[in-house]
Order: C-alpha cells, then sequence, then structure tokens
C-alpha cells in the first residue's frame, strides 16, 4: 500500500513538473505570438521612417504608436508640408543668388535706352527684361549701377548674380563668365561731327588713316576699335568711363569720332547739335546676359524665363517701347 500512494505520489509530482513546465512554455510563446502582431505594427512604422525603425526594437506598441503620433509614416498634412518644402527648396532663389529672394543684376545705367536713371530708379531695355525674368522666378529685383568695366569682376566675384548692360558676347569675356541666350542685337556705330572728313567706315581702315577715336571703357567699342585700329597703327583711342563723357570730348574737338551702341548714339545725337551717326555701322552683335563660371542653375533658369517672355513677346514689347518696331 505504501509503495502504492509513492507511486501516486511521484505520478501527481511528475503531472505537476509537466503543468508547470507547458505552462511556462506557453508564457514564453505567448509574447511571440502576440509580439507577431505587435511586430506588424513596428514594421509599418519602420517601413515609414528610419528612426521609428530604429525605436521598433525597443518596443512592439510604442513604436507602432510613433508613426501616428509624428507623422514620420507619410501622413497626408505632412506629405503636403514636405511637398510644399521641396517646392520651395526647387525656387531658383536657393543657393543660385548672392541673397536668397534676390536676383542681384549689375549695370551701368549711361546706356540709354538700355539702362538709365529716370524719375530717381534705373529703367530701360535691360531693367525692364531683368525685372519680367525675376517676376518669373519668384524674385525681387535688385539693380547696382557700378562702372561697366567692374560688372565682370563683381559677378566673378560673387558681389551680383548677373551682369546686365548692353553687353556682347566675346571670347574674352568668355574667359571670366558664362553667358545667356541672346536676347537682342546690337549696332556699334560711328558718330562724327557734321562737317567730317570720316564719310564711311572705310575711312577709318585706310592704311593712311590716324584718327583720335572715343569709346566707352571695356565695351566692345573699345574693344573693337583696339584690335582693328589702334592694334594696327591706324588709330588712338581714349577710353572714358562713360558714352557721354566721349560724346563730350568729340563736341570739344578732342576725339575726332566716337564708336558706340547705335541706340545710345541715336539718343546722344538728339541731345547735341551738330552731330551725326554714319550710315555704315562698325559691327553688329548679340546682346547676352553674364553669369559666373558654373552657376548653371541660375543661367538655366534665367534661360528658361528669357525663352519664356521671347515667346509670349514681352522682350518684343519692352524693346519696342524704348526703341520702336522700324
Amino acid at each position: 500500500m505504501k509503495r502504492f500512494v509513492r507511486v501516486v505520489l511521484v505520478v501527481a509530482a511528475l503531472a505537476m513538473v509537466l503543468t508547470m513546465v507547458f505552462a511556462c512554455g506557453g508564457e514564453t510563446g505567448s509574447p511571440a505570438g502576440s509580439g507577431g502582431s505587435d511586430g506588424a505594427g513596428s514594421t509599418g512604422s519602420a517601413g515609414g521612417s528610419g528612426n521609428d525603425g530604429g525605436s521598433a526594437g525597443s518596443g512592439g506598441s510604442d513604436s507602432a504608436a510613433v508613426p501616428s503620433s509624428s507623422g514620420s509614416a507619410g501622413s497626408k498634412d505632412d506629405q503636403a508640408s514636405g511637398g510644399k518644402a521641396d517646392a520651395e527648396d526647387s525656387k531658383p532663389d536657393v543657393g543660385f543668388t548672392v541673397e536668397s529672394g534676390v536676383l542681384i543684376m549689375a549695370t551701368n545705367a549711361e546706356f540709354p535706352p538700355y539702362e538709365f536713371w529716370e524719375g530717381g530708379k534705373i529703367v530701360g531695355i535691360d531693367a525692364e527684361i531683368a525685372g519680367a525674368i525675376a517676376e518669373k522666378l519668384g524674385l525681387t529685383l535688385r539693380i547696382d549701377d557700378i562702372d561697366f568695366d567692374a560688372i565682370i569682376p563683381a559677378v566673378t566675384a560673387g558681389r551680383a548674380d548677373m551682369g546686365m548692360a548692353g553687353m556682347t558676347v566675346t571670347e574674352e569675356r568668355m574667359e571670366n563668365v558664362d553667358f545667356s541666350d541672346s536676347y537682342a542685337m546690337g549696332v556699334q556705330v560711328i558718330i562724327v561731327p557734321n562737317d567730317s572728313p570720316i564719310a564711311s567706315v572705310d575711312d577709318l581702315f585706310d592704311e593712311n588713316a590716324s584718327f583720335d577715336i572715343g569709346v566707352q571703357e571695356a565695351t566692345t567699342g573699345d574693344l573693337y576699335t583696339t584690335w582693328d585700329l589702334e592694334d594696327e597703327g591706324l588709330a588712338t583711342i581714349f577710353r572714358y568711363k562713360r558714352g557721354a563723357d566721349a560724346v563730350q570730348a568729340l563736341i570739344a574737338g578732342r576725339v575726332d569720332c566716337v564708336v558706340i551702341d547705335n541706340e545710345p548714339a541715336k539718343a546722344f545725337v538728339a541731345m547735341n547739335t551738330g552731330l551725326k551717326i554714319l550710315e555704315t555701322e562698325f559691327a553688329v552683335e548679340d546682346y547676352a546676359i553674364a553669369f559666373g563660371k558654373g552657376n548653371t542653375a541660375l543661367r538655366y533658369a534665367v534661360n528658361g524665363a528669357l525663352v519664356e517672355l521671347i515667346a509670349e513677346g514681352t522682350v518684343g514689347r519692352i524693346i519696342d517701347k524704348y526703341i520702336g518696331a522700324d
């Protein structure tokens, strides 16, 4: 009987042990089972954000709650604000201009009708086209009036975003700056007194020629007359900071003629009696906008705006406003 009791006790003890073992095994497996559910939630949050994925390993329910509270899993509100931020970052003023939100144009406002002072502000063809470009790009235009020969240094040094001053594309200038597409055509002409012995451009190239020629410093009038005439021993070039100063030197008899762009030439002749423009032109050229080397983002943005403005007829209307359709 005692032996039977011992057997019963042993069996009972084994049953208890087995019950405890199964109970422990069930509890150990239970979190894993529930963890499958929580883990799915955590995986969802990890997929929404790298930071949320890091917290997913620390706890199922807590990590699952992170995306809904932070929105990093891609809520509509955050997607909308993120899209807005991306749109803001895509604007050309971010990192492309010297001053955020501002397009700084360096010019020499002594070149009517392209840029000149009127009513206390700089107006003209270049000023209005630049204003239309800035509006297209969502920027505010600022115009800095400096000496013509300081425009390219200002652009290359990062003091201005672009140079726009009836500027012609030349190989020499392209060594220091990049240019936009052309937006206008210029013609270099010759201003002489009414009684001048210079009747055409050919007289300047005569083998016996020895004329004193006035130009605005660093303009293409300066470059062309230097290369074509002074370097060939056919003329002496006198350089002035302003085109108006060169014309005054002509009136005073200190130079024999002035080589300058046709449009300001017409304005100068209209303001000063006794002067005329020769019918033969000295050179024909295209005007473009100068940018710092490598600033392709701004150049592309401006070119895009320029193409639209030309296609819309805006550039043509601005030019006709100041020059008129011939």
